[in-house]
Order: structure tokens, then C-alpha cells, then sequence
């Protein structure tokens, strides 16, 4: 397991990555152009390729989240997965961390996508949300599966078709996660076992939830037995209508970015809404905080690799995908980043190392679910163009932003 060091750093990355929306901005806009069906924004599949420069430019630019990759234990600088691609294929990565909010780098690269220009990104890193956005916009290129054999092998079947993205064909997980509750077990005195428990007497002025809609909603519904894979507009009301009564009675301390972690850590929070990930390196610090699916369900998100359209180096890309979704290759990342892998045959890899750090972390359920935790994870339906200024009016009103 990492170092706590690496806990820290981990939880600053989370707090843009799974950051809230904040307003409509660039990428509401565009969202909204396309929602309303206007030609400039939206890109026809057959008009998102451009000249595939991979055989005579042995290259690739990857825009990836800060500390997201394994790297070395003596040099940082160096990331020993992305090397051992060089070093097999010749294709030189151009590695970059310069993803850092989903909207700031979506209003980046939006105006050249929008005239159909390049980039300059060959492959990119966004959470599913985001990578809704890009594929209906039309933004984002079909990949050739038959380049991919890893791909079509390994991935986790529960990740394979999302419903913005049926069959996966322009998206790719790179690392995925769970949305469920932590919370301080020795000092709260009792276990939490479903949503209802949250609001609870005992935890009244004590729990806190995301601000963010994308980030909180699923769960929420959840709690109340829906099925967040068809929700409607109407389960989203009701929900926000129990959220704006436990906000009267000032049961919810507040709403939060990734400043939960540190809520939790000093105990001025008791329960709150939580990601796998941070929960792994929460319990490494300390050993009373939990982390639980709760009975009526946990949301299972991603955050997805894509080729934008006109990148110069789409078969490069596709090959660089493909190599992280060799077994052996994802147990290296899985190692480094203790996320929920993508590629469960990883766990076998993990397993089977002498090191005791990692054979425990193939026995983790928040890095390896298992079956018990599989039947209650669901990958929500994403929140439409169309109806995405209505609903975030409504949420970002209950959580007062």
C-alpha cells in the first residue's frame, strides 16, 4: 500500500477530478449547443479523423491527471509502465500532467474542437461525466478494437457499456472507483450499513455530502431504492426535496469537495459521502475509519482515456491503451494508485508476487470487488445535455452555490 505521503497527494489530485460543476461556463455552453442540436458544435463520426501520422512518427501526446501513473521509487520523474511501452514498441510517449479540472480542460480544448482543428492531444484522461459530453458532441473517435485485443479481453464487463457510451466504442476506463460512505467507526459507536443511517439522530450536524451533482446524486437516489441506471427527472426532485428538509433541520454540517478527508480525518464529521480511493489511504492513517457500500448500493464511476477527433497519432494511441489493459501491465498501475482496476484479471498478477504489500492489495474489495460487493455497484445513467441546466439549477440551489 502507499506510503501516507502518497495519500495526501492523492486526495489534492481528487478534489479537481471529481470536482463539482460550478456553473455552465464553456463546457455547459457547448454542452447546451449540442443539447439544442446546433451543427457547429456537433462533429458527424465520418468527420473526426484526420491524417494518422503513427507510421512514420513512432509518437504520442498524453495529457493525463496529476500523479495518476506509477512511477519510480528512486526517481519520480521516471514511470516504469510507460517505458516498458517505449521500450517494446518504439513509440515515444510525450507524457504530460496537465489535466486539473474536468471544465477548465474541456474550455481548452473546446474552441479547436468546435473549428475542427488538432488539439495537439493524441489521447486524454477525463471522468465519465466529461467523456459523456465529448461523445455526443461528436468529439471524441472510435477506436479499432481489432488493434486492442487487450481491450476486448480484459475489460471489467460491468465497465463495458455505459449509457452514454454504448459498447465502449469511444471510451476506454483508465481507472475506476466507487461512491459510498466513510465514516469513524470507534466514535460513532455503531455501524453504518445504508443511506438511511446517515440521517440518523445521533448524526445530526455531523455529515457531510458532495456539492457536486455529478459526484452526489447517484448514491443519494440510491438510498431512496432507485434504479440509477433509468432514473428520471421525477427520482431526481424527490431527492433533492430529502436533501432541502435535512438541510432545514441542519442535520448536513455541509456540502464538500475532496475537503471531506480532512473533515473525517479531525473528526469534525463523523459519515460522509466518500471515494473508494481516498478511503484506502484514509484507513492507512487510520485504522477506525471505514468505508462501506451500502446495502441499497454504491455508485461505480470511471474516469476514461479518448482519442479526440484529428489527433495525429490515433493507432500509437490505441496501442498505448492496449498495453495498460495487459494484466500484467494494470497491476503495476493498480499498485501504484489503489484505485478500483479496470482489468480484473490483475488481481491474479498481484496475488502472486512475493511482496506481502501487494499480494494483500489482490485481496482488497476496494481495488478488486468482489462478487458480494459487484451485486450492489451500478453505473448511473448520466445526467443529459438537455436536462443538465434544469437539474444543476436545482441542485446547486439546495447546496446553495
Amino acid at each position: 500500500m502507499p506510503a501516507p505521503t502518497s495519500s495526501r497527494r492523492r486526495v489534492t489530485r481528487r478534489v479537481t477530478r471529481r470536482a463539482a460543476l460550478r456553473g455552465l461556463g464553456a463546457a455547459g455552453l457547448l454542452s447546451a449547443l449540442a443539447g439544442c442540436g446546433v451543427p457547429s458544435a456537433y462533429v458527424p463520426e465520418g468527420r473526426r479523423a484526420g491524417t494518422d501520422r503513427s507510421a512514420r512518427e513512432r509518437s504520442l501526446a498524453f495529457a493525463n491527471w496529476p500523479m495518476y501513473m506509477d512511477t519510480d521509487a528512486e526517481d519520480e520523474e521516471r514511470r516504469p509502465t510507460l517505458e516498458a511501452f517505449t521500450e517494446r514498441t518504439g513509440i515515444e510517449v510525450r507524457y504530460t500532467e496537465e489535466i486539473n479540472d474536468n471544465d477548465e480542460f474541456f474550455g481548452k480544448v473546446g474552441p479547436a474542437l468546435i473549428n475542427r482543428q488538432d488539439t495537439g492531444h493524441d489521447l486524454v484522461v477525463v471522468s465519465d461525466w466529461m467523456a459523456a459530453r465529448f461523445v455526443r458532441l461528436g468529439w471524441a473517435q472510435a477506436m479499432d478494437r481489432t488493434r486492442q485485443p487487450n481491450v476486448a479481453e480484459h475489460l471489467d464487463p460491468q465497465l463495458r457499456s455505459p449509457s452514454f457510451d454504448a459498447g465502449r466504442l469511444h471510451t476506454v476506463p483508465w481507472q475506476s472507483g466507487i461512491t459510498g460512505i466513510a465514516y469513524n467507526r470507534r466514535a460513532l459507536g455503531r455501524e453504518i450499513r445504508s443511506v438511511r443511517d446517515l440521517w440518523h439522530p445521533d448524526l445530526a450536524g455531523r455529515v457531510t455530502l458532495f456539492s457536486g451533482l455529478d459526484e452526489s446524486f447517484a448514491l443519494l437516489m440510491q438510498g431512496s431504492g432507485v434504479d440509477v441506471t433509468r432514473w428520471t427527472e421525477a427520482d431526481f426532485h424527490r431527492m433533492c426535496d430529502q436533501v432541502e428538509e435535512l438541510v432545514r433541520r441542519r442535520h448536513i454540517r455541509r456540502f464538500t469537495g475532496n475537503d471531506y478527508t480532512s473533515d473525517l480525518g479531525k473528526g469534525d464529521v463523523l459519515a460522509c459521502q466518500a471515494y473508494s480511493g481516498d478511503a484506502v489511504q484514509l484507513q492507512a492513517d487510520n485504522p477506525d475509519i471505514e468505508f462501506v457500500v451500502p446495502e441499497e448500493g454504491g455508485e461505480l464511476w470511471a474516469e476514461s482515456l479518448l482519442i479526440p477527433n484529428l489527433a495525429r497519432h490515433k493507432a500509437n494511441a490505441e496501442a498505448l491503451i492496449d498495453h495498460y489493459y495487459a494484466p500484467e501491465v494494470a497491476a503495476e498501475l493498480a499498485a501504484a494508485v489503489a484505485y478500483v482496476c479496470p482489468v480484473p484479471a490483475a488481481r491474479e498478477v498481484l496475488a502472486a508476487s512475493p511482496d506481502r504489500e501487494r499480494a494483500e492489495l489482490a485481496e482488497n474489495p476496494l481495488v478488486f470487488p468482489d462478487g458480494t460487493m459487484r451485486g450492489r455497484l451500478a453505473v448511473a445513467r448520466d445526467v443529459t445535455a438537455a436536462e443538465r441546466r434544469t437539474l444543476a439549477g436545482r441542485w446547486n440551489a439546495v447546496v446553495g452555490m
